[in-house]
């Protein structure tokens, strides 16, 4: 199967007259300003029911972690309610706790010794047992996520991280919560850390680059076709429009040419490179791309990729490559925040290509959906009851 444009021409044309064309379409694409490139944004109803599909666990798994986070793991119930907005919760917690039970567990204690007893929350023994499954799925995969976090620093053109940035996107990437204190210590052959990791100037480096790390998806994948089918596949894109998307022509042409152009790696140096080159285009595209297919849900917030400008080397207008190369990724507006998408990853509004750390969340759904179904049990319990009521007053108002 030809997976892009350009395996297609190569199908069509001899090598001479594909040469020759290659380089007056280079020509041309280097003539043409990739900023006069519009393309209209189009909503995608598939991908954006699959934020849709996520978004009741993942509220559940902020009200979680925000009680795990405390001193503890116990917080008195008024102090979280207080906190509602800013978990974007428009519900008691009380309530919440109703919808879903089996995550949290009430008792009564005192915040001070004198003061009157209140309402406490700490996690349910459920909970508990989930915990333990997460550090066991987490130390499965603890290669995977050295790989992935050498991966982000090879990218970034200093091979340095704002230790603080990191964390701000470390459940992006599946990162366990202490991963700076317990897990980069282990791999002093990859990491080092400059500064205090408290400290709001602490730095991650990578001490040394493993040329095994150094490939991206896309190489991997061509790597893997080419044995498959005996034929030398050049790594490229996968552009593949959505049903009713259509580009102009002339936006059609650029993309063709675009795609011909030679695959830059996200790893490889780009000093030398203009900001506003095709080049550079196709290795900004590919940074995202591989970004992309390092997260769990191969999607991320633009703001949260927009930290990462100056290390890796994203333009102020860095969001409309998004929209400008839609045969690849689909930019959400789901929620009032923009996030990228990479189309590849989803079938309909489904994720086929699946990180193995999202095991972790398959246990939470499974505890989450066990609290859901004796909810659903006890409230069939209770109709039936009342039903059994009402009967039972008809019956001695008939006698």
């Amino acid at each position: 199967m030809l997976s892009t444009p350009y395996a297609l021409f190569s199908y069509l044309r001899s090598f001479k007259s594909a040469q020759s064309c290659f380089v007056r379409r280079k020509f041309v694409l280097q003539i043409r300003s990739v900023s006069s490139l519009k393309v209209i944004w189009r909503k995608d109803s598939r991908l954006d029911e699959a934020i849709e599909n996520d978004k009741r666990y993942k509220l559940c798994a902020r009200v979680v972690r925000e009680v795990l986070n405390e001193p503890g793991q116990v917080i008195p119930l008024r102090y979280l309610e207080k906190r509602r907005q800013r978990l974007r919760l428009n519900v008691s917690i009380k309530t919440f706790m109703s919808f879903n039970p089996g995550l949290l567990n009430t008792y009564y204690d005192r915040i001070k010794p004198k003061s009157e007893p209140v309402l406490f929350l700490r996690p349910s023994d459920r909970l508990r047992g989930f915990l333990e499954e997460e550090k066991r799925i987490t130390m499965e995969n603890e290669a995977l996520i050295v790989s992935k976090l050498c991966k982000l620093l090879m990218i970034s053109k200093d091979k340095v991280l704002s230790v603080d940035k990191l964390v701000q996107v470390k459940r992006e990437f599946g990162f366990p919560n202490d991963f700076l204190v317990n897990l980069v210590p282990k791999y002093p052959e990859y990491f080092q850390i400059i500064g205090s990791p408290g400290d709001e100037k602490s730095f991650l480096q990578l001490v040394s680059r493993n040329p095994d790390f150094a490939k991206s998806v896309i190489e991997r994948r061509a790597e893997d076709e080419s044995i498959s089918t005996g034929i030398d596949i050049r790594p490229n894109f996968n552009y593949n429009l959505p049903p009713g998307f259509f580009l102009r022509k002339e936006m059609r042409e650029w993309v063709r040419d675009w795609l011909e152009l030679d695959y830059i790696s996200p790893y490889e140096d780009v000093s030398h490179l203009a900001q506003a080159s095709p080049e550079m285009e196709k290795r900004t595209v590919g940074v995202f791309h591989e970004l992309l297919s390092l997260s769990l849900f191969k999607r991320i917030p633009v703001p949260i990729l927009g930290k990462f400008s100056d290390e890796y080397r994203f333009s102020n207008a860095f969001s409309s490559v998004f929209t400008r190369h839609s045969g690849i990724f689909y930019l959400s507006l789901k929620g009032g925040i923009e996030t990228a998408m990479l189309r590849e990853a989803y079938k309909g509004s489904q994720l086929i290509d699946c990180d193995p750390l999202l095991e972790i969340k398959d246990k939470f759904v499974e505890l989450l959906e066990e609290g859901w179904r004796e909810r659903a049990e006890q409230r069939r319990q209770q109709a039936k009851q009342v039903r059994n009521d009402m009967e039972f007053m008809a019956a001695r108002a008939d006698a």
